[in-house]
């Protein structure tokens, strides 16, 4: 087993490990860090399931948090895991991950597929292997939300920002060369890929699981709107807050992590409910039983309203980000683009007046299941098979 790796039983015994005389590519997946299961892994689990042989590679692996089908699989970790305090603080590694991801030996396998948010990229494979980068963001935090990441930070990393983020963001450009191939979760992502590494993007959207989710009977339906996700500053959970102050309309807001839910708890009015984070059986009520979502944050895709609307339920949306991609204005939804607490009031509004809570729950069905993971696995199918690399078995 490689230092810094784990190796579940059964796993040298798989096929498509690259034996002499197995038929299938030997491929590796790189993934910036695993310590939840959040969007980025669930985009991981469906390229494991359409390469059941892939070996990962990591920055930080926690197998515990981590689920079932990730865990069948070989996962080897960069030496940041074995840093101080790495599994929990392993986002203060930053600037030693450019040459973490640089010391994988990559040499053997025959497709590699990187999985972009955190550093991920910047591996270097053989000259004849493809690589294909799968990106669900630039990072945030290097370009486009450099300052707002930065005033939300403590004292010591709000001044040791702007010492770092140069040479990071000279790597990442530089990195970005090393690719072959590039597919985006958002045509919003597509764009940021084309502004920060001139580099041009397929757009394959990621993989919502759409099976989980069904509408209810109208007379189940209740008169809440409805926040979900983590409770994150760019999700702008302080603009439905204080939306709805103003409105007096019954909202519901669900996220955490738990400091952040008794902060926006003791400001908000009677009329908004902060349940925090909540099991996925309340998650998925609250989606089909809501009379529509609201989504004042600026996205890269936004998987929440994709549930919404294979509950059966329409979105109120700010119309920028991934938004665009998935909420079509008037028909699944409405798109407003004010960011503001008057700007999301007037739209609660106006959705009201125009009986968009009216629409029919199989068209917002309809519109989703456009997001299927089937959907996602053609899409990376094509842009393989564009790229002349090894296809799924």
């Amino acid at each position: 087993m490689p230092e810094g790796g784990f190796e579940p039983i059964g796993t040298l015994l798989r096929q498509g490990r690259g034996e002499a005389g197995s038929a299938a590519p030997r491929v590796a997946l790189v993934h910036y860090w695993l310590v939840g299961m959040r969007g980025g892994e669930k985009v991981l689990e469906e390229l494991c399931a359409m390469f059941p042989g892939a070996d990962i590679y990591t920055h930080v692996a926690v197998p515990e948090r981590l689920s079932e089908r990730l865990r069948a699989h070989r996962i080897e970790e960069s030496f940041i895991a074995r840093l101080p305090f790495a599994r929990r603080h392993y986002q203060r590694y930053l600037p030693l991950m450019p040459r973490a991801l640089e010391q994988f030996d990559l040499a053997g396998y025959d497709l590699v597929i990187s999985s972009e948010s955190g550093p991920a990229k910047g591996v270097i494979p053989a000259p004849e292997t493809p690589h294909l980068c799968y990106c669900h963001s630039p990072m945030r935090y290097l370009w486009d939300q450099f300052h707002t990441y930065r005033a939300g930070a403590g004292r010591l990393t709000r001044a040791a920002m702007p010492l770092i983020a140069h040479s990071l963001r000279q790597w990442d450009v530089t990195s970005a060369a090393r690719v072959d191939r590039f597919a985006a979760n958002s045509t919003h992502v597509a764009a940021r890929i084309g502004k920060y590494w001139r580099r041009e993007a397929d757009v394959v959207h990621p993989p919502v699981a759409l099976a989980d989710f069904a509408p209810v009977a109208p007379a189940e339906r209740g008169d809440f709107y409805l926040w979900a996700g983590e409770l994150a500053p760019y999700k702008r959970p302080d603009l439905a807050i204080e939306a709805f102050r103003r409105l007096g309309r019954p909202l519901v807001m669900i996220g955490g992590p738990e400091a952040t839910r008794r902060r926006l708890a003791a400001q908000a009015p009677e009329n908004v409910t902060v349940l925090g984070q909540v099991d996925f059986p309340t998650l998925r009520a609250h989606l089909a039983r809501a009379r529509a979502l609201v989504f004042p944050g600026e996205e890269d895709f936004g998987i929440v309203p994709v549930e919404a609307m294979a509950s059966g339920r329409p979105v109120i949306a700010y119309g920028r980000g991934g938004a665009l991609d998935t909420v079509i204005d008037g028909e699944t939804g409405l798109l407003y683009r004010e960011p503001t607490a008057e700007g999301l009031a007037e739209a609660v509004l106006r959705f009201e007046a125009e009986g968009l809570d009216r629409i029919d729950p199989a068209a917002l069905a309809a519109r989703a299941a456009r997001f299927s993971p089937e959907a996602f696995r053609t899409g990376i199918t094509r842009s393989l098979a564009a790229l002349g690399a090894p296809l799924p078995p």
